[in-house]
This record gives structure tokens, sequence and C-alpha cells, in this order.
């Protein structure tokens, strides 16, 4: 994997909001994000289904907490209450009902005013997987034997619909791979009032 620094820009916001207490990540990976954090002084507590990446972020980022689990499963104790997660395109694998669920799961482990800092698979990710592949429902594919959602604009405003007031979303195209990625950054916070949220302030 390629340099991909986009949680730096996010580290004052983290800092402002996570006010001491952890910070929750959601499909760790191999640890690049969860190093990030823990550089930058932050609690880190980290989730990935797989117990080889975790192994490899335990070396990236051995002050970490790690469980290795399937994130619809319930969250660890230890991440319920905190004011910070990162989800960095790990929200794709899923049926839609599921990844409904889990947003609503994340916002559930925020405390008010809390932030969520997410990235998601482009419609326009033709370099990996958005086109091409056998179709299980719409813009989701299976992708060399796994399932793989591809987001558009109107699938994030409805991803985001109750319970988040959107603060920020851009379309960007990363070097993340050996090929462009296109992705969504979609930065949230949990809204004071669960049932509603608000539209996106800035593109």
């Amino acid at each position: 994997m390629r340099d991909d620094p986009w949680l730096e820009r996010w580290l004052p916001l983290v800092a402002e909001r996570a006010q001491g207490r952890p910070v929750l990540e959601l499909g760790c990976g191999p640890g690049h994000d969860t190093a990030t954090l823990a550089a930058a002084g932050h609690r880190v507590i980290a989730i990935d289904i797989s117990s080889a990446a975790i192994a490899e972020a335990r070396v990236r980022a051995p002050s970490a907490e790690f469980h290795c689990q399937d994130f619809r499963a319930p969250l660890p104790a230890s991440a319920v209450g905190v004011n910070v997660a990162v989800a960095s395109l790990s929200l794709h694998y899923f049926a839609w009902q599921e990844t409904l669920a889990l947003v609503q799961q994340i916002g559930d482990a925020l405390r008010p005013g809390g932030v969520m800092l997410c990235r998601l698979n482009s419609t326009e990710d033709h370099n990996h997987g958005a086109s091409g592949y056998p179709p299980i429902d719409r813009n989701y594919y299976l992708v060399d034997g796994q399932p793989k959602r591809f987001f558009d604009r109107v699938s994030v405003q409805h991803l985001f619909a109750r319970g988040w007031n959107v603060l920020e979303v851009k379309h960007h195209v990363v070097s993340r791979y050996a090929k462009p990625k296109a992705l969504w950054e979609v930065i949230l916070e949990k809204a004071a009032d669960p049932a509603h949220g608000a539209p996106a302030t800035r593109e």
C-alpha cells in the first residue's frame, strides 16, 4: 500500500473532540491509521476481523487496544461512550440493511457531539471493483469472491440521513494502491436528537 496520509489533516478535529477518551477504529487493517492516531497521543481501540492484520497493526501501534471480531457484533465495553470513531474503507462488505445497522451501532457508541471520520468506496472506483463483477444488489458486487459495496452521493446521504449532522462530504481520488482509487470522505457529528440529522454543510 502506498502512503495515504488522509487522516493527518483531521488530527486537530480528533484532538478537539476526543477530550481524553479513546478513539474507536473500525476495520484497522494493518494499522496505518492506528499508528497515526497513536503517534498523535491518542489511546486507540481498534477492531478488525483479520488476526493477521491485527498482528501487523500491533507492531505499528503497540500501545493500542485490539479486538479481533466482526464489528457488526456488539462492540467491546471499552468502546462505548467514545467521542471519536474512524471507519476508513471498512463499511462496504455488507448488505444494505446490515450497513445501516452498523452505522447505527457506531452512533450508539458515540457520545452526543462525537464525530465519525469515514471513507467509503465510490461508484467511480472502477479500478477496484465498481464495474465488471457479478452483481449482488445495486452497487454491490462479488469482487474476487468477496462482497463489496460502492456508494454514490445519494446512497451516502441515505446512509447518514438519521442521527447525524454531516460536517463535510467530498469525493477524492487517492494513490493508496498501485492504481488510483475513487472514494468518498465523510465527516459526521452525532446529532443531539438521534431521530434527526442535517444535510451536508460543505462539499
